[in-house]
């Protein structure tokens, strides 16, 4: 299968995240690389946040003539926080596909919070994840299932199907299978409300932030 140049450049900063989350997952526990192996999620604000910068210009979904107009906005808002509010309820075992690939537990040997971890972390959760995916997730994997030459694909006439689908394997990706399903969708439906990517962001960003600020409040790492 032969991919255009758009779909690489949507395609490749998410193959490295989760490149650099598999590496992560392999780090052994006991520190015999010689660092604390949780910082090599700092490392997707610079190797995915360069790919992102880099081809920038080539996301012409990301232009400023397609940035919501304020109700579009407010919407993505609520979606965002609804997303939230659902996501920590959803955590039943019967929930859950196995575990997180990476844990990431940003507290000391004394147990205290190690706040440069959590701004790494949360940085790049509530910023850098939400543009990645839904480049990937939505403006090409769910078009491309709609039409392989998915730059000419209007988000308002994907078929069920495709959202169904790309939805499904966005579920594959993340351990709370039943939150993954009800985010993918929202943010699914929202792009093809909308027509444009940034609602689809912006709510992926708000649920993600708020889940953060969340997880370190009350110290559920388990969520991250």
């Amino acid at each position: 299968m032969n991919l255009s140049r758009a779909a690489l450049v949507r395609l490749l900063p998410f193959v490295a995240f989760m490149a650099l989350l598999a590496l992560r997952g392999m780090a052994p526990a006991d520190g015999r690389w010689g660092l604390d192996t949780r910082w090599l999620y700092g490392l997707n604000l610079l190797v995915v946040g360069g790919l992102l910068l880099a081809w920038w210009r080539e996301y012409g979904e990301l232009d400023r003539q397609n940035l919501p107009d304020a109700g579009e906005s407010a919407l993505s808002v609520a979606v965002g926080l609804l997303v939230f509010g659902l996501w920590i309820h959803l955590d039943a075992p019967w929930m859950q596909i196995g575990e997180s690939a990476a844990a990431f537990v940003p507290v000391d040997a004394q147990g205290q919070r190690d706040w440069a971890l959590i701004a790494v972390r949360w940085l790049g959760a509530a910023l850098l994840v939400p543009v990645m995916e839904e480049l990937f997730w939505r403006s090409f994997l769910m078009r491309w299932l709609q039409a392989p030459v998915f730059e000419g694909v209007d988000p308002r006439r994907v078929g069920f199907k495709a959202v169904a689908l790309s939805t499904f394997v966005f579920m594959l990706a993340h351990p709370l299978w039943l939150a993954a399903i009800v985010a993918g969708l929202a943010y699914a439906l929202l792009y093809r409300r909308t027509a444009k990517l940034w609602t689809a962001v912006i709510a992926h960003g708000v649920t993600n932030g708020a889940l953060g600020l969340w997880v370190i409040s009350t110290g559920q790492w388990q969520f991250w």
